[in-house]
């Protein structure tokens, strides 16, 4: 096993609960919960005995739970330890599909990461809109002219289609200086990309390719690392995105994140301009020399 296999391994599934409940657990204030304060605290946030008395189980299960130990948590359980750490209902999910533990394997069909043709026809026919398909790994399985030209018009339009090569969205934001100039926000951009990591890697315990990414950019990117140490956790489903394109210059969008029914996580993303605005102007000349590129 490799270095980037073992390090996957240990924050992708094994470990993560109790990562995830340390990280809340450090981020609640004592004044925050109506708890006295006696003096400088040498750890942040609540103790463990503090926070196993708000969500009204032991000190020592809540230990257990945030050590692995604990299996089988009921959902009453679950239900208070989520209302004592104030978890959004995010985050609350999140605990949920964590608190389930490791599942099998996922075998994976010989198609996965494979575009569907009536999907890669649906994103063409979107001429006006940047938008690209993604896999639930986050890997760019099909993009429209607009979509590429906006993200990465300097890797060449069928990249998608080179499963060995392919680019994957997180990696392309740490690890590839265009991508990363691109966001004028790229701190906000790569903890909203983490947080949306972590939700799906919750959801995919068993994708064995999932946990060598998660390892592999621990290893390539120390800015990776340290958020995903942090443990954020989002479903993203829609925003704006602040870019300073190399060709239109600064350039707001608003996205919408459509899911694929089905199980394989894949999803649109789908960028917009409001009606009227510069940023309009500057994705239509954006859209004028990609079709003459």
């Amino acid at each position: 096993m490799t270095t980037a296999d073992q390090l996957g391994d240990r924050t992708a599934v094994g470990g993560d609960l109790g990562t995830f409940l340390r990280t809340r657990r450090a981020a609640l204030r004592p004044d925050q919960v109506s708890l006295p304060t006696y003096g400088q605290r040498r750890v942040p946030g609540l103790r463990r005995e503090e926070l196993a008395e708000l969500a009204g189980v032991s000190s020592t299960y809540y230990t257990r739970l945030e050590q692995g130990l604990a299996t089988n948590a009921s959902d009453q359980v679950l239900d208070a330890v989520a209302r004592a750490l104030r978890l959004s209902a995010v985050e609350r999910a999140h605990l949920f599909e964590l608190a389930r533990g490791a599942r099998p394997a996922l075998r994976e069909p010989d198609d996965e990461g494979l575009a569907r043709k009536g999907l890669v026809r649906l994103l063409d026919s979107m001429a006006d809109a940047p938008a690209i398909l993604l896999g639930r790994r986050h890997d760019i399985l099909a993009w429209n002219r607009l979509g590429h030209a906006l993200l990465a018009p300097h890797l060449p339009f069928d990249a998608p289609d080179d499963l060995a090569q392919r680019p994957n969205k997180i990696g392309l934001l740490f690890l590839d200086p265009a991508s990363r100039s691109l966001y004028r926000e790229w701190e906000f951009e790569a903890e909203l990309a983490v947080a949306s990591l972590h939700y799906v890697a919750a959801q995919f315990p068993g994708d064995v390719a999932l946990t060598r990414l998660i390892g592999e950019l621990t290893v390539a990117s120390r800015d990776f690392a340290r958020i995903w140490a942090e443990h954020p956790v989002e479903l993203c489903i829609s925003g704006r995105k602040r870019y300073h394109h190399p060709e239109v210059g600064r350039i707001d969008l608003d996205y919408e994140v459509l899911h694929v029914p089905g199980d394989d996580g894949q999803r649109f993303l789908i960028h917009t301009a409001q009606p009227g605005s510069p940023d309009e102007a500057a994705l239509r000349l954006l859209a004028s020399r990609s079709i003459t590129s």
